[in-house]
């Protein structure tokens, strides 16, 4: 058994990857995590960010070698720039990239479909409905990619990365590297060169879709012929599950469409529907080609599908379910003991806003810290700052700061930083520095000085750097410290200038951490006033009488309802001995 994700990275593997580059993101992660294992065989990094790995997989593909890209949509967007430019290079050593969309929105700020932005840039889509064709379709991927002289994308969602099916082990292939030649025309994309290229890109297109036609990746199941059902991917697998005697056309590429395929399985069936996910990127296509068929009309563009949405949207049937229990909400929050808690309790007190960014610290926009107001992508959340300065002028931001993860940082953060300064902006920005990518599940990046592969490295000063670039104004604190970063925040957000805070304490879900002992309430001192419990740890609740309780097995010391109790009726326990 194994994870789509798990199967991806194993498909590449036998596939004879040599190199793979990423920036991690559910729910495409895995995928690296999984490459790793195969480090005597696989070059695997983790990469700044997405456009940053392209570009590496790119290099490896020209040089001729199979590489690998691995990223989530929005990552895509990231590496949009040399995506669309590599479309018109091709390849030499196969290329592709493996882009896990989130249907339903799990983990992401949208729902966009990578399909759309493949039709956009020329590039093939291959999609797989389970964990063993992930494995295998990967491999058919780096094939097609060198027999057409293209980049390949292996569409996965988050129902495909994360669920766990039977995979068939096989040997890694011996791929030879392809000679590098020097070929100006086709590997310098300067204007004259790029419009000989287009052509190329179209008749490549073209060629696929014809050959498409009797493509192994596609597979027509004739059944009962009354319904035919044009699908891919996890769809596939509720269309069998709902619609057992339904004709099927189930397609693995998915871009380009083969055309031929479709208008014959079309001619053979009574009523016709396509059933996918997302944008009706299929039906639209299928559509304008005169062909009747049934599709977002009466399904939604929105969130996952089910079998039991196929039941009642095709088959019409009364399923009879149960309504859903109505339960207390459990929103997200954070962790015990998360220094992004202490540094917002001390934003909240000074009555700031914050211009916020993507990762663990989005989560200081809920209830009870609401701190932050705009989260837009990586990296935003300086330039959002700097956006409003220009707009509302310096003393209309002196309320504001930008918060910022240190993985983040690294990822966009620092442009919009570089922007700051040169366009002589003035706000404060406070980067949360927890030694990891917390969200993402503790991956390093280059500011911790560890590698995928474990190699230990230099790591990257966070503060050094912003000092590089001209920052007067850079001081790092303990986010624990909530005295002394109070007094440095509000400090900072006076001054017409730009300023850094790096707010510094690791994750408290780190292996490497060590917790300081356990915080504990004396009853006959607490004064029932709850000031301690609003930073919202989930450690603490009141009793039935009003007394704080805090749940050992949750706590980890960090001492920040200690800072906020002024009748020191909490203490450290450490060792045996209580300590405030």
């Amino acid at each position: 058994m194994m994870l789509g994700n798990a199967a991806v990275a194993r498909g590449a593997y036998e596939a004879g990857v040599k190199v793979s580059a990423a920036y991690p993101g559910t729910p495409s992660t895995e995928i690296s995590e999984n490459i790793v294992k195969y480090k005597e065989d696989i070059y695997s990094e983790w990469s700044p960010n997405e456009k940053v790995a392209l570009g590496v997989a790119i290099g490896a593909s020209i040089s001729g070698v199979r590489a690998l890209a691995s990223m989530k949509h929005v990552g895509l967007n990231v590496a949009g720039d040399p995506l669309y430019t590599v479309s018109y290079i091709g390849v030499n050593g196969g290329l592709v990239l493996a882009v896990a969309d989130d249907p339903g929105i799990y983990s992401s700020q949208n729902e966009q479909d990578t399909r759309m932005v493949a039709r956009a840039t020329m590039v093939p889509v291959v999609e797989p409905s389970d964990s063993e064709e992930a494995r295998v379709f990967t491999k058919r991927a780096f094939e097609l990619s060198e027999e057409y002289d293209t980049p390949v994308i292996l569409r996965l969602t988050t129902r495909l990365s994360h669920s766990q099916g039977f995979v068939n082990l096989e040997e890694r292939q011996a791929v030879e590297d392809k000679p590098y030649v020097k070929n100006i025309a086709k590997h310098v994309m300067m204007p004259g060169n790029a419009i000989r290229r287009h052509p190329v890109v179209e008749a490549r297109m073209k060629k696929m879709a014809e050959d498409a036609y009797s493509m192994d990746l596609n597979r027509v199941e004739y059944r009962d012929k009354k319904i035919g059902v044009i699908t891919s991917g996890i769809p596939y697998q509720y269309v069998r599950e709902a619609l057992p005697d339904a004709s099927v056309l189930k397609l693995g590429l998915v871009h380009p469409l083969p055309r031929k395929l479709i208008e014959e399985f079309a001619s053979e069936v009574e009523l016709l529907y396509v059933v996918e996910e997302l944008e009706p990127v299929i039906e639209e296509q299928v559509k304008s080609w005169g062909i009747q068929v049934i599709g977002k009309e009466i399904f939604t563009v929105q969130g996952e599908y089910s079998a039991n949405m196929l039941r009642t949207d095709i088959l019409k049937e009364d399923l009879d379910l149960f309504a859903a229990e109505e339960v207390p909400a459990r929103p997200p929050i954070l962790c015990p003991g998360c220094p992004h808690r202490s540094t917002f309790s001390v934003l909240k007190k000074l009555k700031l806003h914050a211009a916020g960014d993507i990762g663990c610290y989005t989560l200081g926009a809920v209830a009870p810290l609401n701190v932050v107001d705009t989260t837009v992508c990586m990296g935003s959340s300086i330039s959002t700052l700097h956006g409003m300065e220009k707009a509302r002028g310096k003393d209309y931001i002196k309320n504001w700061v930008a918060v910022i993860g240190d993985s983040t940082f690294m990822h966009t953060g620092v442009n919009s930083l570089m922007n700051m300064v040169y366009n002589q902006g003035t706000g404060t920005v406070v980067i949360l520095d927890n030694s990891t990518t917390g969200m993402t599940g503790h991956q390093d990046h280059a500011a911790t000085g560890v590698t995928l592969m474990r190699d230990v490295v230099k790591a990257i000063s966070i503060y050094d750097f912003c000092k590089s670039i001209g920052i007067d104004h850079v001081y790092e604190v303990d986010a624990f410290a909530i005295d002394e970063l109070e007094e440095v925040v509000k400090r900072e957000t006076a001054r017409d200038a730009v300023s850094v805070i790096i707010a510094k304490s690791p994750c408290a879900l780190l292996k490497s951490f060590v917790p300081k002992g356990k915080c504990e309430v004396n009853r006959e001192s607490c004064k029932k006033c709850g000031m301690c419990l609003a930073s919202g740890c989930p450690a603490m609740r009141k009793d039935d009488d009003g007394t704080v309780v805090i749940d050992e097995t949750m706590c980890n010391g960090c001492g920040l309802c200690m800072s906020n109790c002024k009748f020191w009726a909490i203490s450290l326990k450490e060792n045996g001995n209580s300590q405030r």
